[in-house]
């Protein structure tokens, strides 16, 4: 073979080689896709929209809202809390102060900070005023078991009982402090009385116009210890977190204070920030804690409340949520808002949990069985719940915005 005819080869070789790559390279970034059929084409006969109207139902471009039975569809809210999004009526536009079930048992009684006035709602949300006298700037009001008397309080630390009924009012000592009302509706109220020295400092028990009063326990340098709560059957009339602390991280001694400094049994807790409420006939309490049992969530706990039985019979009970968002139907209905989604260590800062979504349940405080009952229709945060003297309605706040709403039980 000539050399000559090697160059032709070589040259022809390189020809093809580059021919091949090219080809290649075609197919592979440049060459389309050939297309696939759709095997359910996509054909619409809606009729365009006219400029700045919204589209019908299930026209072109319009996502329809997913019916009930679809994945991912939030279910209808019902007319009744049946465990699920209940019909929800919102009774104000704005926030309110402190709302309670009136004397009737049906409406609510409410101070309105707007107007600086108070007034009764009922479920219709007709409204009237209960006084016309106005008080500006309150912060805070205590009310009566009857809902009749108040006290109102304001941020500068003046005090002023209201009687509803009468319409007279009378201003309390200024270092007065933690009202509350006994629950006989004999007019007296419990306070505590914080004098600028620690050996002036007491629980006292007083009427409501402030006159009478008597002091009932020295409360020393442990003013913030001790919280107001008189129980329904007059035994107790307080807490004091001075008792002895329990052998175990988080265990401790509440001591009950009596009328007559009685000398009740200590009520023995798990974890921290006690907070208690009262059944109707004060033979149970419902108080909430948290601790290292709980993950420092905060638990709710009952045990028993008689003055020979008190701290008996304790047992928790499978909520997570604080006591100030529950309340008693009756002797052994319990109802609380429960956080759906609580953040780690909201027990300790319970600011994290603002504002988060709340479900209702019940408690039936004889077994401590617990049933959901249901939510409001939109997510809400609940606070201040209330139940109807007949149990048909639920009436709450919405934590964030203030304004009273209520949604049916039966």
């Amino acid at each position: 073979m000539t050399f000559r005819t090697q160059k032709i080869l070589i040259l022809g070789g390189l020809i093809i080689l580059v021919g091949g790559l090219g080809t290649l390279i075609y197919f592979v970034f440049f060459k389309p896709d050939r297309p696939v059929p759709s095997t359910s084409p996509t054909i619409s006969n809606e009729q365009p929209t006219a400029p700045g109207t919204l589209p019908g139902a299930g026209q072109a471009g319009v996502r329809p809202t997913p019916s009930p039975t679809e994945p991912g569809a939030l279910p209808e809210a019902t007319p009744v809390a049946i465990g699920g999004r209940t019909e929800t009526t919102k009774l104000t536009l704005t926030g309110i102060t402190d709302p309670v079930v009136g004397a009737d048992g049906a409406s609510v009684n409410f101070f309105d900070p707007a107007d600086g006035k108070f007034y009764a709602i009922d479920k219709d949300g007709n409204r009237r005023a209960l006084l016309q006298d106005t008080f500006p700037g309150a912060n805070n009001v205590v009310w009566s078991p009857r809902a009749d008397q108040a006290i109102v309080e304001f941020p500068d630390g003046a005090n002023v009982s209201v009687d509803l009924r009468s319409g007279e009012k009378v201003t309390l000592p200024s270092h007065w402090e933690d009202f509350e009302f006994s629950p006989k509706s004999n007019g007296q109220i419990a306070a505590k009385s914080i004098g600028t020295d620690p050996g002036n400092r007491w629980l006292v028990i007083a009427n409501a116009d402030g006159s009478q009063a008597q002091t009932v326990a020295a409360l020393g340098r442990n003013q913030d210890k001790v919280q107001v709560s008189w129980s329904p059957n007059d035994q107790v009339i307080a807490f004091s977190d001075t008792g002895v602390v329990v052998a175990g991280f988080g265990r401790k001694q509440m001591l009950a204070i009596g009328k007559n400094q009685e000398n009740f049994p200590g009520l023995m807790v798990e974890g921290f920030s006690f907070e208690p409420i009262w059944n109707t006939d004060g033979s149970q309490i419902l108080y909430s804690t948290h601790g290292p049992s709980s993950n420092y969530l905060p638990q709710v706990w009952l045990t028993d409340g008689t003055s020979s039985t008190l701290g008996e019979n304790r047992r928790s009970i499978a909520l997570n949520t604080w006591a100030d968002k529950c309340t008693y139907a009756d002797a052994t209905t319990a109802f609380c808002a429960v956080p759906k989604n609580l953040p780690a260590g909201s027990g300790l800062q319970r600011t994290l949990a603002f504002g988060e979504p709340d479900a209702v349940y019940r408690i039936d405080t004889r077994t401590g069985s617990v049933a959901t009952v249901g939510e409001p229709e939109s997510p809400t945060s609940m606070t201040n719940l209330q139940v109807s003297e007949d149990g048909s309605t639920l009436y709450y706040q919405d934590a964030k915005s203030g304004t009273l709403q209520f949604f049916r039980l039966r």
